[in-house]
């Protein structure tokens, strides 16, 4: 195809850009073959222009079409190449959010840095068993890819997982084992896929760190394989290690961390067991600090302890040894810890008593002196002699780093090989399943030895994944018969070669560390002389020495030669190996370092021979004999165990994920292109694609080039053979034949085919869009006009006619204006004349008043100015006159006061004189010893005066406390004063107030004038207005009447639509709780089958052993007192009953599911109290509704309630005339002596009255009898058992001190007597109160009522007038007495009917008695007749010529009875021929012979034997249809005659006369009924499940996939996901094969007679299962979201609505089961622009939630052209707009979920006399009664 015909204008192609990698753009002009450049507008509408290359003259990369952009298959493209590559997947992960693409084989995981909830158990059950391509690319898919193909072709698999660091390449591995674990489950009850999955977090702790790209990196690789048995459940798995990172246990770049397990013990150490470890914080440890970040946000460091050691728990290793390892990983701390300084510049020293020193001797058990000199000590050997050299400081620490490195790596092994030992079994191994999680290809500023392993690796494995691309692709061709040429492709062979050679860089690497003194520099130069010029793969810096160059497969990695040697040597001091082996308090330690011997295990297993040794990347070696002998090297251990690896992946078939990091910054949902390209040019997809492209990369099917290129075809191209049809057009539409192939079942393209194609296509539809718009357009036009001008003559009549009409009217209404105006005028001026008159008059009134009121004010101013003067003088002279006395009276006091200094002074002078002392010292001696005796009495005066200083402390307290309120109040008063003083300031300001006012009210007068000439008008206005508002009002009172009556129609609805919600809320509750109680008996019923066939293989396999088996004494009794009151308790007989048998059973088993049922009874039990107690709710609730509507009317009830009063008197007159009529009745009756009445009559009917009560105690003695006797001998049966082993001869020591039988019935005779007397009076006395009570009830309220309408009729008559009263009153007294002439005739016919059953039943009774007379004169000959036949008293004689519907049976027949009606008995015959429920009734008939004869041991066996016989027929064949719905439906109709003939009148109300003849007299199988109704809830479980395996393969077929409306759909570009290997040979099946096969479960149900109410829910489950399945698939598969397949999904779902309607069933609630399929449906046909169809599109699926609908939005893609997708920001508004939906965030639908079931009351109208027994059943050996 030329370039013209593509490069066209409007072609979009991708060039180059520095930042984007690649940048789309569109040609604005053709391209011609000799343009030197193109002409290119970019998406922002930048033009620019794009050079050619002037000698390749290679054109731009074309776009592919939007259709094909975002597909699940990179292969699908038309255009293969780099930039359709990475755009088709940053529109996945960024638009869609999706993470997973195909690449032909290969996976591309893109790690979202985000949680996702696509890895739940349900997404598991989706994806198990469906093939590769018919779901949504997923890791799940790839695994059931691998699962599939084991199972299929006998073929061990691998998954290679590999990505850089941070790409998610773990968590791929954990999600692939997980997958396992889950669909597989394991061969024994080990628990060996969850010990599979336990080894993760164990791992995760020892081998994974945090690193500047990824916060769980795995720092080593492993390759793990799951073994697997012949049915392909899990047995085991094998762990094996590669190149784990040692180094980083002494060194960690800044922020990243050293292994998680360090961190998680500093982080427990508070813990009491690790207090003997001395740790603290990971700041404190050189080994754990050194990065800086020894946090990881959001990770619980103790938490992940615990799971770590719960993971060693579940793998066997023992308390003891996870201590053990602790303490290793803490010594290993403290040795980090270890301070060596310099002694001098040739040796170094630790200084004594180093308390980390200590602690790692402690810990591993060694000497502090050996290890602190062997850390600055090494020693030398020569031929001779042995030499002791001291070590500097910076080889001493070197020396210790590596010694610590030693110690974690021996640890790390020893590790993996117990968690190997802990996997391993020893049952056979069939096949295996291996998932290697191996680093990705590594390249950083600095790269050392480890990169240079790791890239070398990735060598190895690129070299496996292009030779396995290149045969498949050859297969394919091969396959289909297309001629092929050689495909070339990238060969790195002379990369490993370069590498692994002899004379290689591991070969140089290993010779160097061989020489004496050998260094990196010398293994340089080695290189550079051997490969620089003879290898173009290798390469010398510029500007080092000491670096070189390999042009890896990805890229170009530049090697640092620092440390390569000591690396490949990982040399280790050997003196200090031999200290640690010489400890003797740690064994553990010793246990590391052995390396010949076989190590303990902790787990107490021996290895099996069938799983593999190799534990890590060292192999096995013997004991070193003497120091000369070398071990291998690093380099050449991973060479080795790399060449194992690649034989293992090759042996097998692989499977590829590409796990890619889209950011270096951990973002989530970020694509950067640069790093997303280096990476896919690093992990092969790119060269994936080069391969695809090379070749034919787009394949088609010729039904699906058919279907959607059908539109490029004319009618006479269309042929019956499709496949000639297809090449013939094709030959016309592409005329270069290189450009496809036909292979047999496919057509195969060139790249870029598809895309021509699809343009031609788009093309053809595009003139056909625009020929059908044209078209539409003109009819919609004309149309358009037709309407305009019938409307515009419409309008132009209209309006004519309207302006006639208006102009009369105009005519009209002036000459109406001019009459008016006329009246009008005039009324005007006479009002307006006495507005006038009535105004001045008013202003006089106003003005003569005013001037009167100024000159009274006047005056009376004048008066109270005078008594103010008088008042202010009198205060102004006593204010002078106390001024005065103040100043006086201080005047008097200064001079008093100087008087008084002066004496003061002369006193102080004479003090200080010789004379005035020598006076005052004479009789001093004589003071002094008067003052001592006056001190002596003072002092015993002091306590006192103390006492009284107390007592006056607080009386002074109490006065201060009244003196400072005195003086608070004194304030007052002074305040007052002062206010008073400015009281006067105010009088003279209110004054000058006054004469303000006064020229106001001058002012006044003027605007009075003014008002009284505005004051008529305003007081019209206002009567205007009171008259409105009165209007107004009275509008108002009528809108709130009306309101007030809304309110209450409101109030109504609300409390109808709040007890609605309750009542659907118990509703919801109560299913809940009958889920939770349904799946609680599927778990037991799954635990019974598994412990059963536990049994069986038990059996099995002893069954062959010679020996005697003992059992049980009490077995024999077992059965007959068996009851189904627990499950558990018949587990538990038939455990002891095979205790022997079930020896070799594992124990711990055995008592986990014997625990297990325990705990599923007891929560059966409680479920069963809270389903009764919600049912008691519920039922409480309704009658609060009741009680709450009742109290509505509370109010009339309450006031006819007062009237009952005022009808006292009326209540004792009506009681007297009741009596009277009584007595009447009897008189009139007494004319006739045999008439009811009569004495003879009375007597009779007294005689019968007592012969009854007889009958009825005597039946109740013998049902109290019966109890007492079963209670007795299971008593004594109980104590029998209990004294067994104890005292064995008690029971019969008490039995024989009665001398004879005859003792033992007399008491016994005795005892029954007494109870009879008791119980018979007790039963009189209570019958007798009842009645009474009864009787005066009824009274009540009969005169209750009377008394109310006697109440409402005086009030009636009250308002009436005299006359019409007095009728009124006759009028009721008359219908009064109608009605009780009528209720007594009533009565009269009642009595009638009861006499003549009295008459009936006499004559019965006088033969029954007649009979036992009899029967009692025999009985006198034999005292002892009726101990020895104890059926005579309790039979009740019958007549044998009626059938009573009974079926009789020997004892020894009931096997035969179980074995003819339900073992051997076929479903298909019996519902075509028989009744339906036949065997049910059948089952009971012979149920009512044994309660009729009253034997509770054949009850008890009957319905034993009849539970186990169904559960057996339903364990042998219930995966047929057939027999589980037909013992459903006898299960059901059995359960219902045992409610219906019980005895219960709740279930008795539509039962006939004879049906109650036929109840249950003896037993209460109330518990029975429980246990059977479980039974029929496990029917119905296992109904739906057998249902729901026959729907399962047609629903995706017939619901999604399947084409109900011809053409609608079409069919997109699938690329290589549809690999022959992963597609079986299966029928297709359509919409009307679900149709047929729903139909065939409806006629097969309705054969057996199940109920209706049963069959519709049935139905309501199928159609959920339908809904679920359906959605799940359209959920997770892109390819089935798009607007064809929602018409296609509504129509299908329209066609089910049909099939109900036919049937009747669509109130059954299975429609409703459909909405989220077609809300669903709606959704990927309604429009997705703006926000109002955002709107929309959120009122309208409400049955989906959030999640699916973002996921059904997401995964929305267009089949055609025209239609668009969904933009990103629409979809943030959906989820912006459902915010607040409080839902769960579960993507899928519970495909397993059973709604609860409910067997509805269906009593049989069916008569039991009537049933015949065909001979078919073999029942001959029954008895009719």
């Amino acid at each position: 195809m030329a370039a013209s015909e593509l490069y066209t204008k409007r072609a979009r192609v991708w060039i180059p850009d520095a930042e984007e990698v690649w940048k789309s753009a569109e040609l604005t002009k053709d391209y011609k073959n000799d343009d030197a450049s193109l002409q290119l507008m970019l998406e922002d509408g930048t033009n620019i222009e794009h050079k050619l290359d002037p000698k390749t003259k290679n054109l731009p990369y074309l776009r592919n079409p939007d259709i094909l952009v975002g597909e699940n298959d990179l292969t699908a493209l038309s255009y293969l190449h780099e930039p359709a590559v990475l755009h088709n997947l940053k529109v996945r992960f960024m638009d869609s959010k999706l993470i997973y693409t195909y690449c032909g084989i290969v996976l591309v995981a893109i790690n979202p840095y985000e949680t996702l909830q696509i890895y739940g158990t349900d997404i598991i059950h989706a994806y198990s068993g469906q093939n590769m391509g018919d779901m949504d690319p997923h890791i799940f898919a790839v695994a059931e890819e691998a699962y599939k193909q084991m199972a299929r072709d006998e073929r061990n698999q691998s998954i290679i997982v590999s990505g850089e660091s941070g790409a998610g390449k773990t968590v791929s591995a954990k999600y692939a084992m997980r997958y396992f674990a889950t669909v597989s489950g394991s061969a024994s009850e080990a628990n060996v896929e969850e010990k599979v999955l336990a080894s993760n977090p164990i791992m995760e702790a020892i081998g994974n760190a945090k690193t500047t790209r990824n916060d769980n990196s795995s720092r080593f690789g492993k390759y793990i394989e799951i073994g697997f048995d012949n049915r392909y459940r899990i047995i085991g798995a094998n762990m094996r290690t590669y190149l784990l990172e040692k180094s980083r246990v002494v060194f960690q770049a800044d922020e990243e961390r050293n292994y998680h397990v360090f961190y998680q013990l500093c982080a427990s150490s508070h813990l009491p067991e690790f207090k003997n470890l001395r740790l603290s914080s990971a700041n404190n440890f050189l080994y754990t600090r050194q990065g800086r970040s020894p946090v990881i946000d959001g990770v619980d460091d103790t938490k992940e302890l615990c799971t770590t050691r719960n993971a060693f728990t579940l793998l066997g290793i023992n308390e003891s040894y996870q201590m053990g390892l602790f303490q290793v990983l803490a010594a290993i701390l403290h040795l980090g810890n270890v301070e060596i300084k310099d002694r001098d510049s040739d040796s170094s020293i630790i200084a004594p008593n180093n308390s980390h020193l200590t602690a790692f001797c402690e810990l591993v058990g060694v000497t502090y002196q050996d290890m602190s000199q062997w850390l600055c000590h090494r020693k030398l050997k020569t031929a001779n002699e042995t030499y002791i050299k001291t070590l500097p400081r910076l080889q001493a620490t070197n020396n210790r780093d590596a010694l610590s490195k030693h110690i974690y790596a021996k640890l790390f092994n020893w590790i993996v090989g117990h968690v190997n030992k802990a996997l391993i079994t020893n049952i056979k191994q069939h096949s295996f399943i291996g998932v290697l999680d191996i680093y990705g290809f590594e390249t950083f500023e600095i790269n050392s030895f480890e990169q240079f392993c790791i890239n070398y690796a990735n060598e190895k494995l690129q070299q496996q994944f292009n030779m396995h691309v290149f045969k498949l692709e050859q297969e394919e061709y091969m396959r289909e018969q297309i001629p092929w040429t050689l495909i070339d492709f990238y060969d790195n062979q002379p990369c490993i070669n370069l590498i692994e050679a002899k004379m290689g860089i591991l070969d140089l690497l290993d010779e160097e560390c061989k020489m004496p003194r050998g260094s990196d520099d010398t293994w340089a130069q080695k290189l550079y002389n051997t490969h620089l010029k003879t290898c173009s793969l290798f390469e010398k810096p510029r500007m080092s020495n000491r670096a070189f160059i390999i042009q890896h497969f990805a890229d170009k990695v530049e090697y640092q030669c620092d440390g390569f040697l000591e690396k490949n040597k990982d040399t280790v001091n050997e003196e200090q190996i031999n200290v640690l082996k010489a400890s003797k308090k740690f064994d553990l330690l010793v246990e590391l370092f052995q390396d010949g011997e076989k190590a303990t295990s902790p787990t107490g297993q021996v290895a099996g021979t069938g799983g593999r040794t190799r534990l890590s990347i060292k192999p096995d070696k013997s004991r070193e004999t003497s120091s000369k002998e070398h071990k291998k090297t690093v380099g050449c251990q991973f060479r080795n165990s790399l060449q194992m690896l690649m034989g293992t992946l090759n042996a097998t078939t692989p499977h590829y994920v590409r796990c890619i990091k889209p950011n270096d910054f951990k973002l989530g949902f970020t694509f950067d292109p640069k790093r997303a390209v280096q990476q896919l040019r690093a992990c092969g997809v790119l060269e994936t694609i080069r391969i695809s492209a090379a070749g034919f990369p787009s394949r088609w099917t010729y039904q699906e080039f058919f279907s959607r290129y059908r539109v490029l075809m004319k009618q006479k191209d269309v042929l019956l053979d499709k496949r000639l049809t297809c090449r013939n057009v094709l030959e016309k539409l592409v005329e270069d034949q290189d450009k496809y192939q036909f292979g047999k079942t496919k057509i195969f393209f060139r790249a870029g085919q598809v895309a021509y194609l699809e343009k031609l296509r788009a093309d053809k539809l595009r003139v056909a869009c625009i020929r059908i718009q044209k078209t539409i357009r003109c009819w919609l036009a004309r149309k358009k006009y037709l309407r305009k001008r019938s409307a515009a003559i419409t309008i132009q009549r209209f309006t004519r006619g309207y302006q006639a009409r208006c102009l009369a009217k105009f005519m009209r209404r002036t000459q109406a204006a001019t009459t008016i105006q006329k009246y009008q005028r005039m009324c005007m001026e006479r009002k307006r004349y006495k507005q006038k008159q009535a105004a001045a008059l008013a202003m006089q009134t106003i003005l003569r008043g005013y001037i009167a009121r100024l000159k009274y004010q006047a005056l009376l101013r004048e008066h109270k100015m005078v008594i103010i003067q008088k008042i202010v003088r009198g205060w102004l002279a006593r204010c002078w006159y106390k001024r005065c006395l103040y100043s006086i009276v201080y005047l008097q006091c200064c001079f008093r006061r100087m008087k008084a200094r002066r004496e003061l002074k002369k006193l102080k002078i004479e003090a200080r004189s010789v004379e005035h002392f020598k006076k005052l010292n004479k009789g001093m001696e004589n003071k002094i010893m008067q003052l001592q005796r006056k001190i002596d009495a003072q002092s015993k005066d002091n306590l006192l005066v103390v006492e009284k200083l107390h007592s006056l402390e607080t009386s002074s307290t109490a006065e201060k406390e009244k003196m400072r309120n005195e003086l608070n109040r004194l304030r007052g008063v002074d305040e007052e004063a002062k206010t008073k003083t400015k009281q006067v300031s105010s009088l003279q300001e209110e004054l000058e107030r006054l004469r303000k006012e006064l020229s106001t009210t001058q002012q006044e007068k003027k605007t009075i004038e003014d008002w009284a000439q505005t004051y008529r008008s305003e007081m019209e206005k206002m009567v205007s207005e009171l008259k409105d508002q009165n209007g107004l009002l009275k509008k108002d009172k009528d809108d709130l009447n009306r309101s007030i009556q809304e309110q209450s129609q409101q109030m109504t609805e609300k409390m109808a639509r709040v007890i609605a919600e309750e009542t659907q809320q118990l509703e919801t509750d109560l299913n809940e709780e009958r889920s939770r109680y349904q799946n609680l008996l599927t778990e037991q019923r799954r635990l019974e089958e598994k412990y059963d066939d536990l049994k069986e293989r038990t059996l099995a396999s002893n069954v062959s052993k010679p020996g005697h088996r003992r059992t049980d004494s009490t077995h024999s009794s077992n059965e007959s007192e068996y009851t189904y009151n627990s499950e558990y308790a018949e587990l538990e007989e038939g455990s002891r009953a095979a205790e022997d048998v079930t020896r070799g059973i594992d124990t711990s088993l055995t008592l986990k599911l014997q625990k297990r049922l325990t705990e599923l009874e007891q929560e059966k039990q409680s479920l069963r109290n809270e389903l009764e107690n919600k049912e008691d709710q519920f039922q409480r609730a309704r009658a609060r509704d009741d009680v709450e509507f009742k109290k509505a009317r509370g109010a009339e009830l309450e006031y006819e309630s007062l009237k009952r009063q005022e009808l006292e008197s009326e209540n004792k007159k009506l009681k007297h005339n009741l009596a009277e009529m009584r007595q009447s009745l009897l008189g009139d009756a007494a004319t006739n002596s045999g008439a009811p009445g009569s004495p003879a009559y009375k007597v009779l009917l007294d005689q019968l009255n007592s012969s009854c009560e007889e009958l009825d105690v005597r039946k109740e003695e013998v049902l109290i009898l019966r109890s007492q006797l079963v209670s007795q001998k299971e008593a004594m049966h109980h104590k029998d058992e209990k004294e067994t082993m104890t005292e064995p001869s008690v029971y019969v020591v008490d039995v024989s001190k009665l001398k004879d039988a005859d003792e033992i019935k007399q008491a016994y005779v005795g005892l029954k007597d007494t109870n009879r007397l008791l119980e018979h009076q007790l039963q009189t006395q209570r019958r007798g109160h009842d009645n009474e009570v009864e009787a005066l009830r009824g009274e009540l309220q009969n005169v209750k009522e009377e008394n109310n309408r006697q109440q409402q009729l005086l009030a009636q008559n009250l308002q009436l007038p005299p006359e019409a009263r007095i009728e009124a009153s006759l009028q009721h007294e008359i219908t009064r007495l109608t009605n009780e002439n009528l209720d007594l005739m009533e009565q009269l016919e009642k009595q009638d009917r009861t006499i003549r059953k009295l008459k009936k039943q006499l004559k019965v009774y006088s033969k029954r008695i007649g009979e036992m007379g009899a029967g009692q004169t025999e009985g006198q000959t034999s005292p002892g007749q009726m101990v020895d036949e104890p059926i005579h008293p309790v039979n009740i004689p019958r007549r044998e010529k009626d059938f009573q519907g009974m079926l009789e049976y020997k004892k020894e027949d009931e096997l035969k009875l179980v074995k003819n009606l339900i073992l051997e008995l076929k479903p298909r015959g019996v519902a075509v021929n028989l009744i339906p429920g036949l065997p049910a009734y059948v089952l009971f008939m012979c149920l009512r012979h044994a309660d009729y004869v009253n034997d509770d041991q054949k009850v008890r066996t009957l319905l034993t034997s009849t539970i186990n016989s169904i559960k057996k027929i339903l364990k042998k064949r219930g995966d047929d249809f057939e027999t589980v719905s037909f013992w459903l439906s006898n299960t059901c109709r059995f359960l219902h005659c045992l409610k219906q003939y019980s005895g219960d009148e709740a279930f008795m109300k539509h039962n006939t006369s004879r049906q109650n003849e036929h109840t249950l007299s003896n037993f209460d199988l109330a518990e029975y009924r429980q246990v059977i109704s479980d039974l029929a809830i496990q029917i119905y479980q296992q109904l739906i499940k057998c249902m729901e395996n026959i729907l399962q393969p047609m629903i995706v077929s017939g619901m999604l996939e399947h084409e109900t409306i011809q053409g609608v759909s079409g069919v997109k570009p699938t690329g290589l996901r549809k690999r022959t290997s992963s597609i079986a040979d299966e029928g297709t099946y359509t919409l009307d094969s679900i149709l047929r096969q729903l139909s065939a479960f409806h006629s097969t149900m309705c054969q057996h007679g199940t109920d209706p109410e049963l069959i519709k829910q049935v139905v309501k489950q199928q159609f959920y299962i339908i809904g679920a399945v359906t959605l799940n698939n359209l959920l997770l598969r892109k390819d089935m979201c798009s607007w064809s397949k929602g018409m296609q999904i509504r129509y299908n779902v329209s066609q089910l609505e049909e099939w109900l309607r036919d049937k009747g069933l669509m109130m059954c609630g299975a429609k409703e089961t459909l909405e989220p399929l077609i809300q669903a449906a709606q959704l990927l046909q309604v429009k997705k622009k703006t926000d109002e169809d955002a709107e929309a599109i959120c009122s309208m699926c409400l049955a989906l939630t959030t999640a699916q609908i973002v996921k059904v939005l997401n995964l929305y893609t267009p089949v055609n052209e025209f239609e668009e997708r969904v933009s990103v920001s629409f979809i943030r508004t959906i989820q912006t707009r459902l915010r607040d939906r409080c839902e769960s965030p579960q993507l899928l639908m519970d495909t397993k979920m059973i709604y609860p079931v409910t067997f509805p009351f269906n009593p049989s109208s069916l008569a039991l006399e009537t049933i015949q027994i065909p001979g078919s059943l073999n029942l001959g050996f029954l008895t009719r009664v």
